[in-house]
């Protein structure tokens, strides 16, 4: 269905560190500004005061690998506020103990001046409430060598110099946030009301999809693309404006299989499983429902992987047994020749795997033919018994009345019919859009009360892209949106 291959915006890891924080806080209300102090101390030194974890610094080694003569090293990283009063502005600064080039960043901004990293904050995290922090800050860095900075680190409000954390700092900071007068954040207007709270766990109804209640229910969301090219926009922040703003009630993390940084070959599986959780966290904070993609397609047939693939689905359904709104798509787009007959035996190996840990939970089995073989499998169903559904993909451009045509019959036979994936241009994830396809691919789809993902949720210079590449990882405004983000947003919001 699609032929892009997708060039990975890989991970990475580093240095040695030093760094600066300063914030402008607001106290009771009232601005209190403490200028920063450009210069760093080093990190050898361990904090013993419980105050000096007001404002804690976090720092997470994600990947690295050699990138020509030089380390390439990717960290994720947090600023937790601890402290009863909010913080208007924040700043950064490492000492890499070398001179460093910077690859790539997101959640922040990030420049270089010999051997110091200086972040501030991007447009929209640069307050922080009490209790509360920034989270998500990512980048990527070239060095000569492979150094750590992985720890946690806390700041001084009055120097801004940064200690190392030891684990009885780490406890402290933790009593002291617990024992103190003023609550921790509310959030609970993220769990009241939302699509979680309000349909609960769903199920299978002969063709339609029910919520607790015994309503037919329709899930409507976006896809990721490829996580290990495009982690940055994997955050609550992100998918908030996408339930807040769009409407969405659903997130699909597609997780590749057999790609440059796929699960199955090259890619760190430690940080890609990570990446999904901090996905499915993501969406359970905010009362959504997540698909967790085995995203097969130059693999061609899911049996390539099937090992692989076992181990993965009880790993995973083991740890979200308990996640009513956690759904498993087993095999994204089998293609180049693979028979019905040959992703049926693979899922009646993979389901039962599911069913032990989850037995509720709600399984996508694609489909021959880049999953628009819907036909294949209405003739000769898997026999499971559960909630089961079956995945059919489309891109407007290039499938119309007749790939509309099966999914129409599949559905009004009784066949559960999930569409997964698709988008508005053609089927390389490129070209014009076909807005007249694309309305009557919506209007089928809505009619039958269809469950849908948009293709993807990424700032890749292709036209399937929902944000432009100018676009940040969160926070984003119209301008922000690519046509077919505009066009997708809007079918979501029911426009």
């Amino acid at each position: 269905m699609k032929n892009r291959i997708h060039h990975s915006l890989r991970t990475f890891s580093m240095l040695f560190l030093c760094m600066v924080l300063s914030a402008s806080c607001l106290l009771s209300g009232c601005g209190h500004n403490t200028a920063a102090n450009s210069s760093s101390t080093p990190l050898a030194s361990a904090v013993t005061e419980e105050k000096k974890a007001d404002l804690v610094f976090d720092v997470v080694q994600t990947n690295s690998w050699q990138e020509s003569e030089k380390y390439a090293c990717q960290y994720s990283a947090s600023l937790e506020n601890n402290t009863n009063h909010g913080m208007a502005s924040w700043t950064v600064v490492l000492d890499a103990g070398e001179t460093v080039t910077i690859k790539d960043f997101w959640n922040c901004k990030l420049t270089a001046n010999g051997t110091e990293l200086t972040f501030t904050p991007a447009d929209y995290n640069q307050k922080i409430e009490a209790r509360n922090k920034v989270s998500d800050v990512g980048f990527i860095v070239l060095g000569d060598q492979h150094l750590s900075l992985e720890g946690r680190y806390s700041v001084d409000q009055e120097s801004g110099k940064t200690q190392k954390l030891l684990d009885q700092d780490l406890f402290a900071a933790s009593a002291a946030s617990e024992t103190s007068s003023t609550p921790a954040l509310d959030r609970s207007n993220d769990i009241q009301g939302s699509p979680l709270a309000v349909h609960g766990a769903l199920s299978v109804k002969g063709a339609d999809l029910m919520d607790a209640h015994g309503n037919p229910f329709q899930l409507k969301g976006v896809s990721t693309h490829g996580l290990a090219w495009f982690p940055q926009f994997v955050s609550e922040d992100s998918f908030k404006t996408l339930r807040d703003d769009w409407g969405a009630n659903l997130v699909r993390l597609a997780l590749y299989t057999d790609e440059n940084g796929g699960w199955c070959t090259d890619g760190d599986q430690h940080v890609l499983d990570n990446t999904i959780d901090t996905g499915v966290q993501a969406a359970t904070n905010l009362g959504m429902y997540v698909i967790i993609d085995w995203h097969v397609l130059h693999d061609l047939t899911p049996v390539k992987y099937q090992a692989e693939a076992e181990a993965f689905f009880d790993k995973m359904s083991l740890k979200y047994a308990d996640h009513d709104n956690v759904i498993y798509e087993i095999c994204n787009e089998p293609n180049g020749g693979t028979s019905w007959q040959e992703v049926k035996s693979y899922a009646e190996d993979i389901i039962p795997i599911i069913r032990k840990n989850a037995p509720d939970a709600l399984i996508l089995v694609g489909t021959p033919n880049w999953s628009q073989d819907i036909n294949a499998a209405a003739q000769d169903p898997i026999q499971d018994g559960g909630n089961l559904m079956y995945t059919m993909h489309f891109y407007a451009a290039t499938h119309k009345d007749d790939l509309r045509q099966q999914m129409a019959s599949a559905h009004d036979s009784g066949m559960p019919v999930f569409i997964s994936e698709f988008s508005i241009v053609d089927a390389s994830g490129s070209g014009a859009i076909d807005y007249d396809s694309a309305e009557k691919w919506k209007t089928a789809i809505n009619d039958r009360n269809i469950s849908y993902a948009a293709w993807s949720l990424c700032n890749k210079d292709e036209s399937s892209a929902l944000l432009k590449p100018s676009a940040p990882a969160q926070g984003w405004t119209d301008d922000d949106l690519s046509d077919t983000g505009i066009w997708i947003r809007d079918m979501i919001r029911g426009q």
